[in-house]
């Protein structure tokens, strides 16, 4: 199995379009001046997916005083993330990734194991993206649960 190759902090953020939960086009280079948390996720309306979704969701006030921008990213459907922003009244863009491609971009799918059985699948992580475009934070296999809380104490939120 391959194992996902990681990004590095002050590397450049590589650039994706992908479609959000409501068909709209969200291309991460028009945030350019602005910053981003861009997190990916395995599985919406799951419970851990759900949890780490309504913690950004009640941060997000904190999150965009400080600058930022929240992009969920997980291998859904459009209409399943439709589903999941409506059911939790989410207020950032959930966009669709099914072929993985900004996944595997990013380092976010690779080799997990679970009760003793190693198998291919999203690795839960989040990172932060400076106004230039630049990686100025990379979590890999963060926890669904005080993730965020985390996350801000590490951008001094």
């Amino acid at each position: 199995m391959a194992e996902a190759k990681r990004l590095e902090v002050g590397s450049k953020a590589p650039d994706f379009t992908l479609v959000n939960h409501d068909g709209t086009k969200v291309k991460l280079s028009s945030y350019k001046g602005k910053k981003v948390i861009v997190y990916f996720f395995p599985a919406a309306l799951t419970p851990g997916c759900t949890k780490e979704a309504e913690d950004f969701n009640s941060n997000l006030k904190a999150l965009e005083k400080a600058g930022y921008a929240v992009l969920g990213v997980s291998p859904d459907s459009v209409e399943k993330m439709q589903k999941f922003q409506k059911a939790h009244k989410l207020k950032f863009a959930l966009l669709a990734d099914p072929d993985l491609t900004v996944h595997k971009k990013y380092g976010a799918y690779g080799t997990k194991s679970m009760y003793g059985r190693t198998y291919e699948g999203v690795l839960r992580s989040t990172f932060a993206v400076d106004e230039q475009g630049k990686l100025e934070l990379a979590l890999y296999n963060v926890k669904a649960t005080g993730h965020v809380d985390s996350l801000r104490k590490q951008l001094d939120i």
